[in-house]
């Protein structure tokens, strides 16, 4: 038993000397955080468990990694200590707990709670005021040189401001990138060929350990500071917010989410407004760190080999995880778009368990050589659809093969087709393909297009499968007695489904040219093209060369609408559909050129018109019909507005309006002009 024991702990070091190379020196983790954690913890309540096995090398007794050999070696004079990790509220009252018996209080101990940044932790060392050495953690005694690449990120703050600096001050930071600047440096490392990042730490740790610190400087690194290492001379703060507002006056960045709390129910009153937070912050939160605010005690309790005793870091749920693909399917979507999903054991990732993951596209396939049977990290943030960040190859079965990309769809069969130099891929069939046909339906009578309540995927997929439902136009030939048929459908629900399909025959032109589905329309350009043309004969039978002169039309979007129009079926289901009743007020702000549409221009046509207060139309739909007669929709009142819209509880720009002399109506009148014409 003892050997088993020891093999595993042999096995267990083996493991995390490795991912600690390939996360410090590398900067390219196999694994996510989590699972680095639960090695380490396992690690470390076996040595606990059986002392006889600890060796004074061992990960649990270190600090990140060795140091990489590109840049020249730092000694901390004051060591980087790492955090010890909390996963669960017990943990939490525990650590307050021990606090509490080595301070020797019965009160609520100060903390100062902050959020745990994922970056790479750096120490920048001033000398009489002057940046003259910056290094990485490294193993926690030892770092890397990277004073040259701090100085591009610092920039003017290499000197610091305020009041005198002591001789020597150390200043403890973590470097990291906004959610924003990460993807907009993967956008460009693809548009370049070159490595892209698997998430915002990488890509920041990968930037600050450039060989040339022009790239360094080219990069969008940041940094917020935390701590302080060494202070030569002068009055220390006596407590960590103290030193925090110290740094701040030397006019370094410290984060706004830090915060004074009380006890453990105050710290975990923190975790949980930032959880609240993490997804919707432009940085990444992993987690947030509670410190014994009191320096004094800070010192009466000290450290362990890896970790002080005053602090802790409380992890948030993880976004990441580690999972097999069982299987690479082919989606197709309702515009004819193959998508390819990987089909996932099961796994919980941010607290959600997931078991499917995009693959996006192609060459995303191909990018990360991603294979059946492969062992890969899932990340999930938010309501983002979970994605595969990478592979483990050296995790990869013998005999797994390249993933090859079909060519034919595998709903209807139809040839696949490939748009954007290959990357994106779709199904030939149009509207014959089964899997477009229900997804054509669906958004359809979705809410911003057609809007028929009532009308759910289930509902559809047995219209379609039950042979009641072809095209869109056969929704308006459906009634009550057929619709009572379906599965879980009772007359009442029946009837109340048909008044929906009847009402929606009242629609906008916008929302109708919404409703059809044409590749690359979306509700913008859809209320461009019909705030363009002056009735939908014209947006049919028009040329890319008109189409293209549309606000928010390009050349991709004008292809794309003629080509939809230039098929036979799709007229014929749209002259059906008018046929059944679908009708909307005439448009009438024309096409440029067509005198005689401007003939019979609508009152708001050309006129700028601002909305204010709470009308009985959605603001949207309000927004929907002005543009609709030709009005321009502004956010604020100027000397250019022609009328405001003032519902209840009208706001200033009412009174701004009256007091520039601008008409104002009211929502009756407001409506009557738009029924009526004026």
């Amino acid at each position: 038993m003892g050997n088993t024991i020891r093999d595993r702990i042999l096995f267990l070091r083996e493991q995390i000397e490795y991912h600690n190379y390939r996360y410090h020196v590398l900067d390219d983790p196999e694994i996510p955080d989590r699972d680095f954690d639960q090695l380490l913890g396992e690690l470390e309540k076996l040595e606990t468990q059986h002392p006889q096995f600890t060796e004074s090398d061992s990960p649990t007794r270190k600090v990140g990694g060795t140091p990489a050999r590109t840049f020249s070696p730092v000694a901390h004079s004051v060591p980087m200590k790492s955090l010890a990790n909390a996963f669960g509220e017990e943990e939490i009252h525990d650590f307050d707990r021990r606090v509490r018996d080595l301070v020797d209080t019965t009160g609520p101990v100060e903390y100062i709670a902050e959020p745990k940044f994922d970056g790479l932790a750096v120490s920048l060392r001033y000398e009489k005021g002057w940046l003259v050495q910056a290094a990485t953690r490294g193993d926690g005694s030892r770092g890397e040189n990277i004073t040259q690449n701090m100085r591009a990120v610092l920039k003017d703050m290499t000197r610091l401001e305020g009041r005198l600096a002591p001789d020597v001050l150390e200043i403890r930071g973590e470097v990291f990138m906004t959610q924003d600047d990460f993807d907009r440096l993967n956008g460009a490392q693809k548009r370049a060929g070159k490595k892209v990042f698997a998430n915002p730490r990488n890509a920041a740790a990968g930037s600050l350990r450039q060989l040339d610190p022009a790239v360094t400087a080219s990069r969008p690194l940041r940094i917020y500071c935390y701590a302080l290492g060494e202070v030569s001379s002068g009055k220390a703060p006596e407590s960590h917010m103290e030193s925090l507002e110290w740094i701040r006056s030397f006019g370094l960045p410290v984060t706004e989410l830090v915060e004074t709390v009380h006890g453990a129910e105050g710290c975990l009153e923190y975790y949980t407004r930032l959880l609240d937070l993490r997804d919707s912050h432009p940085f990444e939160m992993d987690g947030v760190v509670y410190k014994v605010s009191r320096m004094d005690w800070q010192r009466q309790l000290g450290h362990t080999a890896r970790a002080p005793r005053w602090a802790i870091a409380y992890k948030f749920p993880a976004q990441e995880a580690t999972t097999r693909i069982e299987a690479i399917d082919i989606q197709v979507g309702r515009t004819g778009a193959i998508t390819p999903v990987a089909r996932l054991e099961p796994v919980l990732v941010g607290g959600v368990t997931v078991s499917n993951a995009t693959l996006h596209n192609r060459s995303e396939i191909q990018r990360l050589d991603v294979r059946e049977g492969d062992s890969v990290v899932v990340r999930r943030a938010g309501d983002v659809i979970p994605e595969i960040v990478s592979v483990i190859t050296s995790r990869r079965p013998a005999g797994a093969k390249t993933f090859a990309f079909p060519e034919h769809c595998p709903e209807c069969g139809s040839g696949i087709v490939y748009e954007g130099e290959g990357i994106i891929a779709r199904c030939s069939g149009g509207l014959y393909c089964r899997a477009q046909k229900i997804r054509s339906i669906i958004h359809f009578a979705s809410k911003r297009a057609m809007d028929i309540d009532g009308m759910g995927e289930k509902i559809v997929e047995q219209l379609v499968s039950e042979g009641l439902v072809d095209t869109v136009a056969d929704l308006y030939r459906l009634d009550a007695s057929t619709l009572a048929q379906l599965d879980r459908m009772a007359d009442k629900s029946a009837s109340n489904l048909v008044d929906a399909i009847s009402r929606s025959r009242n629609t906008t032109m916008s929302r109708f040219i919404y409703a059809l589905g044409i590749p690359q329309v979306g509700e913008t350009t859809a209320e461009a093209l019909a705030g363009t043309f002056f009735d939908l004969d014209a947006l049919i039978n028009a040329d890319e060369e008109q189409l293209i002169e549309v606000p928010d039309v390009g050349p991709v979007v004008s292809r794309g609408v003629t080509a939809f129009f230039g098929q036979p079926h799709n007229r014929e289901v749209i002259e059906q559909l008018l046929e059944l009743g679908i009708q909307w007020p005439k448009p009438a702000k024309a096409m440029p050129g067509n005198q005689a549409a401007m003939d019979t221009l609508h009152p708001f046509s050309g006129k700028t018109v601002v909305l204010t207060g709470t009308l009985s139309i959605a603001r949207n739909e309000a927004k929907s019909r002005l543009k609709q007669a030709g009005a321009k929709v502004a956010g604020s009142v100027s000397s250019r507005t022609d009328f405001v819209i003032v519902g209840t509880n009208p706001g200033s720009k009412a009174e701004q309006a009256r007091k520039l002399g601008i008409r104002d109506l009211d929502e009756s009148h407001f409506l009557d002009m738009l029924e009526n014409e004026g």
